[in-house]
């Protein structure tokens, strides 16, 4: 597309001096799009019109998706890497990089229902996973939009001989020039059966790894189910960990980003895969699945509390990656409410990857995609290297989100019916008011945590537990800590070290600590030093102790719930009485709850992100695009003065950065902005 969206070089192609020790900066300035080509394209009257098409979209990293879903002969495989390997020369002379998807435990047979399929026929009947009493992972047709009528759905054991099957094609893979594998759904899949896998390898694996013998079912309150549970996450990672050393072992400067569909909801919890467990991991990241409210709708009819559900998860997204890239599925229906669910994206600091819901192959509009990235390359260092400004941490724990009441239903969003209009199929519950996350005792704490903090125009991260170090508190004053009741010894001690070094934290709900990191009961609350009473004691309302040199505030009730559901200001005032206590911010918002504010620091710039969703409502409404007035103040540092203010946004026909008004009373620079969806305010001092 000519005009001002229209690059003509890609700013993210650079070599890495080192790719081993850190993640290339093409995968950190990555705007991602899928390439797919038929196993009969032919490079020149085929795949590079397809790769010239997306260049001139501004996307720098294509994700091919051919035939590696299927059973795939190794003659055929054979074959496809000599296509592959095409396609990534093709790609690469236009200045583009290459990653390849390939399901890492779901294989597929076309046809597979009548005719031979994997299962059926090849190894699937012993590598399959299995439930907890025996039953084959395996179904045939329209159960998920990917399998068509027809078509046979395999689900394999990691921990089968497919697990060197599969890392010996991720080699082959490697050696064809690729820059990075999209290994997808590491999961226990769920759709068809629970709590897999009951397989024979996993049995052996389990009891290598715990001692125990399989559960023989589902019980939480059996220690050995949930070491199980537990287990199932370590085992998902080091699966994904092993896919990453394969790939490296043949390319050192392949790089591996798993597709990654279980987000800061319970749907974790089902499968296994816990994201968080990476996050330290060098070489290996996520691209993570955000999924919306309606297959053929988008979020186009979110209500407000939906909308910062949606924020959430980005949130999570970009924390649970840690410093690495966090590549995101930009999901949307129509073009205005893609923009904006990409401007979400863009606010966590995440990776788009625009396609229309509820696929993977397909842009939502061109002319959106293209101008979207545009902006996204013209302000990437903006975007993804400055440094976040919140002082405010918001704790998610993996351990209490399995362990604490655990309930039906995911919890993905507020609303669970469907609107009128919306097939119930294609929104994202079944109708049970049940699958809410208004009704999760742990996530609806977390999550209206999360809402009464971008409501309050409080910046914040989350931190995302596991291999939690105090290193990874440093930057925060205040932790907040949602229903915590599952901690291990040693997550307690980095906790209690943050407290102890002057910080603050807010805990709530009615067993502080009180479980450990398998969901036993401890006889003694983990924190209860920091806490100020003991299990012996009576559960006060609410307290405030001193310990060292921090203060840890204590709600007994779940505040955040409850503000979830009924945006009751008198819980929000409770959880953020502490938080304004203790933290001055150098950025301050005016304007309308549901603008969501995002903040960090660049050199001498002040990044300010601004994301508009006052057109949410308490129900659901229909979508449209409502510019809002807003007024932000920023500190300016002592000694300086601002040199100038300027406003980048993907709204106005050109991402150049446009000067704004300011005005200085004292130490404060104040900017007037009207915000459509997204607006990135830049404040530089000097």
């Amino acid at each position: 597309m000519p005009g001002p969206y229209h690059l003509l070089e890609s700013p993210a192609w650079a070599a890495t001096p080192d790719a081993r020790a850190a993640f290339p900066e093409w995968s950190r300035f990555a705007r991602l799009a899928d390439g797919t080509f038929d196993e009969d394209a032919d490079p020149q009257l085929d795949m590079k019109p397809v790769i010239t098409a997306l260049k001139a979209q501004n996307v720098n990293v294509i994700e091919v998706d051919t035939i590696l879903s299927n059973w795939v002969t190794e003659a055929d495989f054979t074959t496809h890497l000599g296509k592959i390997k095409s396609f990534v020369e093709l790609a690469h002379a236009a200045g583009i990089r290459v990653v390849m998807y390939y399901p890492s435990l779901e294989v597929i047979t076309i046809g597979g229902e009548k005719g031979k399929s994997f299962y059926k026929d090849g190894d699937g009947k012993s590598w399959v996973q299995r439930s907890l009493d025996g039953r084959p992972n395996v179904f045939y047709g329209s159960l998920v939009v990917w399998v068509d009528p027809g078509d046979e759905s395999c689900w394999v054991s990691p921990n089968s001989p497919w697990r060197d099957f599969y890392l010996g094609r991720i080699k082959a893979l490697a050696r064809t020039g690729l820059d990075a594998v999209w290994p997808d759904v590491p999961i226990y899949f769920d759709g068809a059966l629970s709590w897999c896998d009951g397989s024979t390898w996993a049995a052996d694996a389990f009891r290598a790894d715990t001692g125990l013998a399989l559960p023989a079912k589902d019980d939480f309150s059996s220690l050995p189910f949930r070491r199980y549970v537990e287990w199932r996450h370590r085992n998902l990672n080091q699966w994904q960990l092993d896919i990453a050393a394969a790939g490296r072992s043949v390319n050192p400067d392949l790089v591996t980003f798993v597709e990654t569909v279980s987000m800061d909801y319970q749907y974790a919890t089902s499968v296994g895969l816990d994201g968080a467990y990476l996050r330290k991991a060098e070489g290996v990241s996520h691209v993570w699945e955000v999924d919306i409210l309606g297959n053929y709708d988008g979020m186009r009819h979110a209500t407000a509390t939906d909308w910062t559900c949606l924020i959430s998860m980005y949130k999570y997204a970009r924390a649970a990656s840690g410093t690495k890239p966090a590549w995101a599925f930009s999901y949307g229906w129509k073009a205005d409410d893609a923009a904006l669910v990409m401007a979400e994206l863009l606010a966590a600091g995440c990776n788009p990857y625009e396609v229309k819901s509820p696929f993977k192959a397909a842009s939502t509009d061109k002319a959106m995609r293209t101008r979207m990235y545009a902006f996204v390359a013209a302000n990437q260092e903006k975007l993804y290297n400055a440094a976040p400004a919140a002082q405010v941490g918001v704790y998610h724990s993996s351990a209490s989100r399995d362990f604490v009441s655990h309930s039906i239903g995911s919890g993905m969003y507020a609303n669970a019916k469907a609107p009128a209009g919306i097939k119930s199929g294609d929104w994202w519950s079944t109708g049970s008011a049940e699958e809410s996350c208004t009704t999760k005792e742990w996530l609806g704490e977390f999550r209206g945590t999360v809402k009464a903090m971008v409501y309050a125009h409080v910046p914040f991260s989350t931190v995302t537990s596991p291999g939690l170090t105090a290193d990874d508190l440093t930057r925060f004053r205040v932790l907040m800590l949602p229903n915590l009741q599952a901690v291990s010894d040693q997550e307690a001690e980095v906790l209690r070290g943050f407290v102890s070094g002057g910080g603050t934290v807010v805990i709530t709900g009615p067993a502080p600590t009180g479980l450990d990191q398998f969901g036993s009961a401890r006889g003694e609350y983990a924190l209860a030093d920091v806490l100020g009473f003991r299990k012996a004691d009576p559960l006060p309302a609410t307290k405030e102790n001193r310990f060292g040199a921090g203060t840890c505030h204590y709600v007994r009730n779940l505040i955040g719930k409850s503000y979830l559901a009924s945006t009751d200001q008198p819980s929000a005032d409770l959880l953020l009485a502490p938080v304004r206590a203790a933290v001055t911010p150098a950025v301050t918002l005016t304007g309308d709850p549901r603008i969501h504010l995002e903040v960090s620091t660049l050199g001498d710039d002040t990044v300010v992100q601004l994301v508009n969703f006052t057109h949410c409502q308490d129900t659901p409404t229909a979508f449209r695009t409502t510019p809002a007035a807003c007024t932000v103040a920023v500190a300016v540092p002592a000694g300086k003065r601002v040199l100038s203010a300027t406003v980048s946004t993907p709204d106005t026909p050109s991402p150049a950065p446009q000067p704004v008004a300011w005005r200085v009373t004292g130490s404060t620079a104040t900017v007037d902005l009207t915000v459509a969806q997204y607006s990135l305010l830049t404040v530089t001092t000097g």
